[in-house]
């Protein structure tokens, strides 16, 4: 029995890697604000359990044997570690899409210079941002995203296999497409506050043209903040409702892969 413990820990060496990288990026559970130690302490439990799922992938089916090369392990042990940052990244993609939208949107509200310590990233973004960001991780874990994003990691073996370093196109065209689908999806979020800005500083320069006489910036300012905030009353529903779809499609994307 005691010659088998190598293989263990070895197989729960490897498994650890990927799962625990994969919390460490995982929205909600891997934010900034939450403790490290229960970070780390989820993620040697989750190893745990999904230990039986990973370890008849690994090579050799039950993992490296105790005599086995040591490059051979290190090799995979890397592989694992870039699986789950290429999938933890391109969920982080996502969720970075309500920052981006709220920094658009405070640029057309004339409020992009009104800065606040965002606790989900650990520095300064826009106040709206940060604001669309803890509102998004909330409604994650109110919407048991973290549940999709849980089986995500199990299926994640099915979508890469531990078979060492993934193949580098494929690992680069699925994060470029996470990241174009996060650019997307912040500008659907911000079209409202977008199409709001076009027309509202077309009407000011119209207005200027009318009456050169008047202060527009004075009357601008103030008028773009209260109308910019009713349009946010009116739209943030149906804005976090659109996160909220494309994360859970995202993330069962990743499963039935």
């Amino acid at each position: 029995m005691n010659l088998l413990l190598p293989g263990l820990a070895s197989a729960y060496l490897l498994t650890f890697a990927r799962v625990g990288t994969l919390v460490m990026l995982m929205p909600g559970i891997g934010e900034a604000m939450v403790s490290p130690r229960l970070r780390l302490a989820f993620a040697l439990l989750l190893s745990l359990v999904l230990f039986p799922v990973a370890r008849p992938l690994l090579p050799g089916g039950a993992g490296p044997e105790p005599g086995g090369a040591g490059t051979a392990l290190i090799g995979v042990l890397i592989g694992e570690i870039a699986v789950g940052l290429v999938l933890g990244l391109s969920v982080r993609a996502i969720v970075a899409a309500l920052q981006t939208a709220g920094t658009i949107i405070a640029q057309q509200l004339g409020l992009a210079f009104a800065m606040t310590v965002d606790p989900s990233v650990g520095n300064q973004q826009a106040t709206l941002g940060s604001f669309l960001s803890l509102l998004g991780l909330t409604l994650v874990l109110a919407a048991d995203l973290h549940h999709l994003a849980l089986m995500a990691i199990r299926d994640s073996y099915a979508l890469m296999p531990p078979v060492g370093m993934p193949a580098t196109g494929d690992a680069a065209a699925f994060a470029v497409r996470a990241i174009a689908r996060s650019f997307t999806l912040s500008v659907q979020i911000a079209a409202p506050f977008i199409a709001f800005g076009i027309l509202f500083n077309l009407g000011l320069g119209v207005l200027s043209r009318l009456m050169p006489q008047m202060q527009v910036f004075f009357v601008a300012t103030p008028a773009s903040i209260m109308i910019g905030m009713l349009v946010l009353l009116a739209t943030v529903g149906v804005i976090m409702g659109v996160f909220v779809d494309d994360l859970g499609r995202f993330l069962a994307d990743l499963g039935r892969a």
